[in-house]
Parts: structure tokens; sequence; C-alpha cells
């Protein structure tokens, strides 16, 4: 039922039509009176109608005043005025403010029901037009959705579909990255990307349209803040043409498949947690398990996963040559994953003669202990990555820190330092953590808002500041301080001054 109010300063008047007026019959709620204009405001404010009737001269502030104050904060409330005969000057200006209609003195109930009458047929017009634009957007964000959902799936064919849905904004597309995670989520809103959101079962993708390039320091404050959250969401690479969208979706849930196996919170780009060396086709989801168990340092998990593995070779009851296939790719998979570890030796926990698996496999075999042997091995390749992950995640760590802190004037990456350090990045991300307590992200941030708070209570300016710690806009490291000190950095200056 819509709203309205009736505003005159004779007492007689708001009596009379408040008794008289079919309201309910109008579908409309009388729900306040006043009688003079500063009340008449205060009330407006309070219960915001969608009708307004008002006599156009009341002390405080007049109907005019009162119509124009009303229309600036709220444009579609629909306003009646009433005027006296000789009050036409008042009613042009109303008019000219955008009254629905006005009414002339005396007033009478078939008056007042005939403007109210007016004003319905314009809010059911207004309300349809709004239902069917609603409709057409509706259907607009329907074909957007369907055109990159297709796009997700078919790549360079469902390109010309999604170019004319998109808009002309196509035009201006440099690159796309999908985001996929088992709830819902969403990501900040910025004039340097378009976000397309797909519902699929229990997955959420988000589906980002470049615009334009924006720094590594603002996508490392979004995952921070997804982190902290709780979030777990899996990330594809960035691809400049569209015709290569299905690879980044594909990465998407294999990173979030990984995050979620690996129970690490967070946002997860495809590679940091299992970038393996083979192509997904050629991995089953068993052994695709191990490789991420040995990956991650947790031995309890990687070994359960290989007794798994043992389990279900020995329920299918594979064919010899084939267990034996799948065991020694096991093995050479593994020993890569050490290597990335800095392990460079695939050598037995008995023996430091050249490790000829592929030799020994077929002498476990014809043993009949080749799931001992198998489940040995890969104990053995473990125990070395963690000798190895023991002996070097400190002065790794160290170095890194270090590293971080001569280049935080830059846009510095993971990747980066990683490479700096002379370590796979999902590796230096794990001792990282261990080592300092907090991820790589969280650090990086802190230690460029404590410098900051440094450097502002030194006088500095805030733009001198936000170019010395790494951001390359002043509007993001506003954000960024203010969401960590409570503070923007205008207003921590000024505080420490």
């Amino acid at each position: 039922m819509l709203k309205a109010v009736l505003f005159d300063d004779e007492y007689i008047v708001l009596e009379a039509l408040g008794a008289l007026v079919d309201w309910g019959g109008l579908g409309i709620e009388l729900v306040g009176t006043a009688g003079d204009g500063i009340s008449a405001l205060a009330m407006f404010r309070s219960v915001r109608p969608d009708i307004v009737l008002t006599d156009i001269r009341m002390p405080g502030i007049d109907g005019l005043q009162l119509v124009g104050e009303i229309l600036k904060e709220a444009p579609d409330t629909w306003c009646i005025v009433f005027s006296g005969f000789n009050e036409f000057e008042y009613v042009k200006r109303a008019i000219q403010l955008g009254v629905a209609d006005y009414v002339e003195k005396p007033i009478t109930e078939a008056s007042i029901e005939k403007a109210l009458r007016k004003v319905l047929g314009h809010i059911g017009r207004q309300n349809e037009t709004r239902a069917l634009e609603r409709k057409w957007e509706d259907s607009r964000q329907e074909l957007l959705d369907k055109a990159v959902r297709e796009l997700l799936l078919f790549g360079i064919e469902a390109e010309p579909k999604w170019r004319e849905s998109f808009g002309p904004q196509a035009e201006q597309v440099v690159g796309i990255t999908v985001w996929v995670s088992a709830e819902e989520f969403a990501l900040p809103d910025n004039p340097a990307y378009r976000t397309v959101y797909l519902r699929n079962g229990q997955e959420t993708a988000a589906v980002v349209f470049h615009l334009m390039e924006l720094s590594n320091t603002y996508w490392d404050d979004v995952a921070n803040d997804f982190e902290n959250a709780g979030n777990v969401i899996g990330i594809g690479k960035t691809y400049a043409d569209m015709a290569d969208a299905p690879h980044s979706y594909k990465e998407a849930q294999r990173a979030l498949k990984s995050a979620l196996f690996l129970q690490v919170k967070g946002v997860v780009p495809f590679g940091e947690l299992g970038g393996l060396m083979t192509s997904p086709e050629e991995l089953s989801e068993r052994e695709e398990a191990i490789i991420l168990g040995m990956r991650s340092g947790n031995k309890a998990l990687l070994m359960d996963q290989v007794d798994r593995f043992v389990g279900w070779i020995q329920s299918a009851k594979l064919d010899p040559d084939v267990a034996e296939r799948e065991m020694l790719k096991l093995i050479y998979l593994a020993l890569e994953a050490a290597k990335e570890s800095g392990t460079t030796s695939g050598q037995s926990s008995a023996s430091q003669e050249r490790y000829m698996p592929h030799v020994e496999i077929r002498e476990m075999a014809a043993k009949g202990k080749l799931a001992e042997w198998f489940r040995e091995q890969i104990q053995a390749i473990a125990d070395s990555v963690m000798d190895v992950r023991e002996h070097t995640k400190h002065a790794a760590v160290e170095k890194a820190r270090l590293y971080i802190e001569r280049n935080v004037s830059r846009d510095v990456s993971l990747q980066e330092v990683a490479e700096h350090v002379g370590l796979n990045a999902t590796y230096l991300s794990v001792v990282f953590k261990e080592a300092v307590g907090e991820t790589y992200i969280k650090f990086l941030t802190r230690y460029r808002m404590e410098l900051a708070k440094t450097m502002l209570r030194k006088g500095f300016k805030v733009n001198e500041v936000s170019e010395k710690v790494g951001y390359l806009t002043h509007r993001h490291f506003t954000e960024v301080f203010k969401k960590y000190t409570g503070l923007t950095p205008g207003q921590y200056k000024d505080t420490r001054a």
C-alpha cells in the first residue's frame, strides 16, 4: 500500500480530509499530518511517504520550499499542492519544481480524490515502465551470463556471441581471469575491470574482464581480505585472448581443488599449490592427491594418500604391468616435486648409489613386495624433502625478507621474491608462513603500513609516502592504510603532529 502525508496549517482541513477521503479504497495509507513546514519536513524524513499533499502557504517553511527540499532528497516523491484562486504565481513555481498536480481552494473530497487518482495513474504507468526496464535488464543479464558461460566452455567458438552480449566495452578488454570458489563471493568494484558472476551447482565463478592493468599490490590486498574472511578461492592465469578463457577456468577449478585438499585458506593462484609437470589429463585424481601431498610438506597427509592409492590398485585388481607403470610414474612425479624444493638426489634411504626405480620395481614385483616397496620410495623422497626444507627455509626466508624491505617502493610479487631466493613460489609461500608466522601478503602489507606510519610521523606528505611504500595510486594506499589503522593517512598524520 502506498503511503501519504497531509500538510496544512488549518487543523479543520487536516481533520476533514483525513476523515472524508477514502484513502484505503484508493490503496493509500495516510501515515501522518503536520501543520507547519518545519514539522512537515521532519515528518517526511521520518516516514518517507510516496505521496505528499501540502498547502502552499504555511508557517516555518512554506509549501514551495518544502516541496523543493522533498524533491531534492527524494525525486520519486509525488507532490500535490493546495492553492487559492489568487496564487497563480505560486502554482507556476510549484509546477516548475515538478509537482504532480495542484488543487484549488476550497478543497473538497472530490477534488482531492481526483488529484490522487491522477497521481495513481502516473505511479501505475511508472511502475509498468520500471517493470519492463527490469525485465529487459534481466534479459540482457541472462544473455550475458549465458554468453560468458559458453565462452568458458567453448572459447573461440563462443567469442562472437560474447562480444555482442558484452557490448561496446568488449573492445576495451585486455585480458580475462577466472576466479572459482565453493561459496559465493564478490570482488570489490573497480573501473579497471568488469566482473560477471556465474553459479554452477556448488561452484561460484567470477569472470574478470580486465579493462586496464592493476598492480600486484592491488590484487595482493584483495587476496589478503579474502584470506582474513576465511574464503577459499582458486584463480586461473590471466589471458589476453578471450579464446583462452576455458584454460583460465580449468586452472581456477584445479587451484580451488588443490586448496580444499590441502586445507589452505585465501586466494590460491593456479600452480601455487600444485603446478604439476604434466597436464591435467595425464594425472588421475588419486595421483594428483599424492603429488599435492608431497608439495604441501605434510608427510602424514601424503602417506595417507599413498595408502589410499595402493588400496585402490589392490581392490581394482589392476594388471601387474599397469600397476607397475602407475607406481613408477608417481615415483618420478614425486622426484620432480622434490627437486622444486631443492632436493637434487632421488635416492632411496638404503643406498647412495645411482637410483634406478625402473629396475628395482621389477625385482620387487617378482618378490611380491611391490606395495611395500612403493610406499618406502615415496616415504624416502618425502624425508629428503623435509631435510632440505629444514636446512634451507630459514636462510631463504631471511633473504626474502631483506629483498622485500629493500624493494618495498616497487610492486614486488611473490614470484619475483621466489626467483631472487632460488625457490619455487609455492615452497617459499609455505616456509615463509612457517618461519614468520604470517603469509607473504600479510607481512608485505604490515611492513608497508608500519613504514608509512613512521614516515607520516616524520612529516612526509601523503603522496610521497604512498609512492615510497609501493602504491601506484594515492586512493588505493588510503584505503589500505585506513583498513589497517582505522584512520586515513591524513588523519593519522594530524593526530601524530
